[in-house]
């Protein structure tokens, strides 16, 4: 079985870094579409506080420090406390991160333990993966995660290798996941948009970094246009899990790469569901114990 079609509305989406910029522009669409959205961020801009006070409760906040894992793990139960106890988010959104500031670069190098934009930009949307196939698993029930990479996921930048480096770990982490399509009802797609006009490129302090990289207006698509790119994976049947598009001014919809001819199910030749059977037996155990217990476990062994 495999998610296919899956329509938004009347469903529960969380994102995180839905405070601003592409996150807000998809929790917007998201409650315009009829579903409900938790967005869980360090704080709100302005204008998602006007939404989340506007939305007739479809719109709820939780603080979340993505990179506190106690956090993530909360979010489940936020999803609960703030749509019903019978709630569970059936859309997850990774879409809190971080470009080079310098209290977190490989250039300026000034961090003592690790590099705290790689936990941003890699760690937190695996570890929110991992929760999300836990609640949707011990809900029995389908679920689809997108990943928020970059065009850096696919090249490679001198001016910010560690960036680059961070958006290449979830795309190949999305792709590794295609499997979870055709095994668990769950869907892990990723979305790389080039330039955006977000903060990041637009507000007070982004002045140099916009020197460095000639950023102009003029090359940018808006928050929206990659909201919508966004809604058309999660919905639509023909981005499988593990897919990959780009979006950008030059290409709005550019699906880099399907996994549909990767997938191993009863179809495959005999010699390599054989070897899927063995390679992928550990994770469907732990997967069908999660399902077996609702979810509510973890380091299931």
């Amino acid at each position: 079985m495999v998610v296919g079609a899956f329509p938004i509305k009347d469903k529960v989406a969380v994102v995180t870094g839905g405070g601003s910029g592409i996150g807000l522009a998809f929790v917007d669409q998201a409650q315009k579409s009829g579903a409900k959205a938790l967005i869980a961020d360090l704080q709100l801009t302005p204008e998602a506080d006007k939404l989340v006070k506007s939305s007739s409760g479809n719109v709820a906040f939780m603080k979340c420090d993505v990179t506190d894992w106690s956090n993530l793990e909360s979010i489940p139960s936020e999803v609960s406390k703030a749509f019903g106890s019978d709630a569970v988010a059936d859309v997850w959104i990774a879409g809190a991160g971080v470009f080079e500031p310098k209290w977190s670069s490989w250039l300026y190098d000034t961090e003592k333990d690790h590099y705290k934009a790689m936990s941003v930009n890699a760690e937190h949307p695996m570890k929110l993966t991992r929760i999300a196939m836990r609640s949707c698993l011990g809900s029995k029930k389908p679920g689809v995660c997108l990943i928020i990479s970059s065009g850096a996921g696919i090249t490679g930048q001198y001016g910010c290798a560690l960036y680059c480096a961070s958006k290449h770990a979830v795309v190949g982490f999305t792709k590794s996941m295609a499997q979870a399509d055709y095994d668990e009802n769950f869907k892990i797609v990723c979305i790389l948009p080039g330039m955006v006009s977000t903060p990041l490129w637009t507000g007070e302090a982004a002045k140099a970094v916009n020197k460095q990289y000639s950023f102009t207006e003029d090359v940018c698509i808006t928050p929206a246009d990659v909201a919508e790119a966004m809604m058309e994976m999660i919905t639509e049947a023909k981005y499988g899990g593990g897919s990959l598009m780009e979006t950008s001014k030059a290409k709005p919809r550019n699906m880099l790469e399907s996994r549909e001819a990767y997938k191993l199910d009863e179809h495959s030749p005999p010699e390599m569901k054989s070897w899927a059977d063995e390679c992928y037996r550990p994770v469907r155990e732990v997967f069908s114990k999660e399902r077996e217990v609702g979810g509510k476990t973890s380091g299931v062994h």
